[in-house]
């Protein structure tokens, strides 16, 4: 993904037509798209969708992703986000609240001891090794570290990075150590909606999109519907509908937004970094399954629901893995979101106080050749 074919830098989009690139930049998100999902992938559009944006941008394309529609993206993410998380289930994981604040920070300070290992021997500049060594929440840290100066798409190559390989490794324990075989299910694009729940929850996008915007909130554009919507929605006022066609463009949208970003430099310089990040997230994987084995004795689980509660994110791939799997789900989803929400809340201190210096942080994005 990351070492560019000889086709890649021969051929240029600079003088194309803004028409023809967006068609190809179309047809290569369907075709990602449809092979990660062969593949069992979490995040399958959102991957797709960046993945073929930088093969769009390494070959010199002008094309982007304009700014609104980019946010309302993130309002109907944040939005997405809030319906799975309901106020009565983090009301309901309080009573194990010992175990899983345990569990939490055991993951978090894992995660950034490899992070700051990362900014020590300069595999990564800055505070963009922090941002994308953040266990889970891998949309929401891409996005929020922009808004904190890291470099978004590296943030979003390590993130992902591990997305992957987090997916992968989860469904291969599965399947070996539990002799089970996922489910696919069919995506349903076009299911019956509530048109008046349906229209509240466009409203309430348009309008937290535009107080994040005007108020130049730090990544309000997800976080501002996404708390509201908690608890609104808890409340009664509304119920959030979010049809699978609209979350499909919205993915696509900010996987184009992130992937339209990079440039040759860019993926070059990510080339360069792929084995150190990656044995970085392999590691990360690999003590929080030695977390997972004491957790399972702790907590009187099996390994697999134990090992799906403390992986690494993100919080969607490993749903699909739990949902398709003998496992004690609400467990293992209410340890993901614990984490997802603790994780949300200290990231920024996190990154600030492990970074080394300002100087560092301003040297966060790399210079284009």
């Amino acid at each position: 993904m990351f070492i560019l074919p000889s086709a890649c830098r021969r051929f240029s989009f600079a003088n194309h037509h803004v028409l023809i690139q967006w068609a190809s930049l179309l047809l290569g998100s369907v075709l990602f798209i449809s092979l990660f999902e062969v593949l069992h992938l979490g995040a399958a559009l959102l991957l797709g969708a960046m993945a073929a944006a930088i093969l769009v941008a390494v070959m010199e394309g002008t094309i982007a992703v304009p700014r609104w529609p980019f946010m309302l993206s993130q309002g109907v993410i944040g939005c997405m986000i809030a319906h799975s998380m309901p106020l009565p289930i983090l009301d309901a994981m309080l009573r194990q609240w010992p175990l899983f604040l345990a569990g939490v920070v055991s993951v978090i300070l894992v995660s950034s001891l490899l992070g700051w290992l990362l900014v020590c021997f300069n595999v990564v500049p800055g505070t963009t090794a922090l941002w994308g060594s953040s266990p889970g929440a891998a949309l929401t840290m891409t996005l929020m570290a922009e808004s904190y100066g890291a470099d978004v798409r590296l943030v979003a190559f390590m993130q992902y990075l591990r997305v992957v390989c987090v997916a992968l490794i989860a469904s291969l324990i599965a399947q070996i150590f539990m002799g089970h075989h996922p489910v696919v299910s069919n995506i349903i694009w076009f299911p019956p909606i509530h048109l008046a729940a349906f229209l509240k929850t466009l409203a309430f996008i348009a309008v937290t999109t535009f107080f994040a915007a005007r108020f130049r909130i730090p990544a309000g554009g997800i976080l501002l519907p996404l708390g509201l919507g908690v608890v609104l929605q808890d409340a009664g006022w509304f119920t959030i509908e979010l049809p699978t066609w609209l979350l499909a463009i919205s993915y696509s949208l900010v996987g184009w937004s992130i992937g339209l970003r990079f440039s040759r430099s860019i993926v070059r310089y990510a080339a360069r970094s792929f084995f150190r990040v990656l044995a970085s997230i392999l590691t990360l994987i690999l003590l929080c399954s030695g977390l997972a084995l004491i957790l399972a004795k702790i907590a009187h689980v099996d390994f697999l629901t134990a090992y799906l509660a403390s992986s690494p994110g993100g919080v969607d791939s490993v749903a699909v893995v739990a949902a398709s799997s003998p496992v004690d789900m609400p467990f293992v989803m209410g340890m993901q979101t614990v984490r997802f929400v603790v994780v949300l809340l200290t990231a920024p201190t996190i990154a600030g106080r492990l970074s080394r210096n300002k100087a560092e942080q301003q040297k966060e994005t790399i210079p284009l050749e």
